[in-house]
């Protein structure tokens, strides 16, 4: 009995752990909001941007200091999973009245380190394969690709691959993709390609958890003062590429480029064309998340923002028709 309240004395008159604080979760249970927000503050009635026709979008909240953050998305039907860069996922389903439903908080059952601080799940970027679902993430600072179980029930394998081994601790893996052949690419945020002006990127023949050496490397040359983000695989087998600046104090922009597949070669320098341009009055955000889906024959692009748990920024969840893009049977 001495000894118990000997232990129960100290915990109360030692002060907290000072050190740097865990990494906030999502709780259990939680709702998400939804609040409609226009294309352009200054011309509601605009729907079109570049080659992208707006058919709506909103700003997400959700329980605090835990949600947002977001820099992966994925979207199947009507069922959206969000992945935060610190490893917290929300999924939702939302259809036409943009009120989001069966929601569901977790974080990923594993990745780099512990888990502890966000830089140990700085998850980045995020791909699947629809045949099996399972799913891969890159992280950044590890510089790391894991493969986890559908529905993100375990981690499978991981892989450290010696081509990103030298990226920055935050420049690394911020855009990854799964073509439909089974290879891979990816892209760094910020690490120097061949030429000045573009960023690494590197082909896989398949899974890279499995494949320690890359088929080949190439370098992508986004817009100007922009960075990539996101990248996908359009269902005509073209490459879309979301590109972001950053201007002081808090000054977002962002671009979206397309490339065809068959530019994608060893060596090669790719530069994307400029479908779209999210800048002045026009919506605009940290864009660090994109995902496509098909209604019928129209191709949609979703785009969702990383708010850095900041006051000043949003989670913002965007959906676009792409239009007058021709199709391209390019192979990788």
């Amino acid at each position: 009995m001495r000894i118990l309240w000997s232990v129960l004395l100290l915990l109360l008159l030692l002060p907290d752990w000072s050190g740097e604080p865990r990494l906030p979760l999502l709780p259990a249970v939680g709702t998400v909001t939804a609040s409609p927000v226009p294309l352009d503050a200054g011309a509601p009635q605009r729907r079109r941007i570049g080659a992208l026709t707006y058919l709506g979008g909103v700003q997400l909240r959700g329980p605090r200091p835990a949600f947002g953050g977001f820099s992966a998305l994925r979207v199947e039907g009507d069922r959206f999973t969000l992945v935060s860069d610190g490893g917290n996922v929300v999924q939702f389903s939302m259809g036409k009245d943009w009120v989001p439903h069966a929601v569901r908080f977790s974080e990923l059952p594993a990745g780099p380190g512990r888990g502890w601080h966000k830089r140990e799940r700085d998850s980045e970027s995020m791909t699947h394969d629809p045949a099996t679902g399972q799913v891969w993430i890159g992280f950044e600072r590890a510089n790391q690709i894991w493969r986890y179980a559908p529905g993100l029930a375990r981690a499978e394998a991981q892989g450290t691959p010696a081509a990103m081994a030298n990226w920055p601790s935050n420049g690394g893996a911020e855009s990854l993709v799964r073509l439909r052949d089974g290879a891979f690419l990816v892209l760094a945020e910020d690490r120097r390609g061949r030429r000045r002006g573009t960023v690494r990127g590197w082909a896989f023949a398949g899974d890279p958890t499995q494949e320690s050496r890359a088929r080949f490397g190439f370098s992508y040359r986004p817009p100007a003062g922009f960075e990539p983000t996101d990248m996908v695989e359009l269902p005509d087998g073209r490459l879309a590429i979301l590109n972001r600046r950053f201007r002081p104090p808090v000054r977002f922009s962002a671009v979206l480029t397309l490339v065809p597949r068959s530019a994608i070669r060893p060596a090669a320098i790719v530069t994307g064309q400029e479908i779209a341009r999210f800048d002045g009055t026009v919506i605009r955000d940290n864009f660090e998340a994109l995902a496509v889906s098909r209604s019928g024959s129209d191709t949609i692009l979703w785009i969702a923002s990383d708010d850095n748990q900041w006051g000043l920024q949003r989670s913002l969840l965007l959906k676009f028709r792409l239009d007058g893009v021709p199709r391209s049977d390019d192979r990788l």
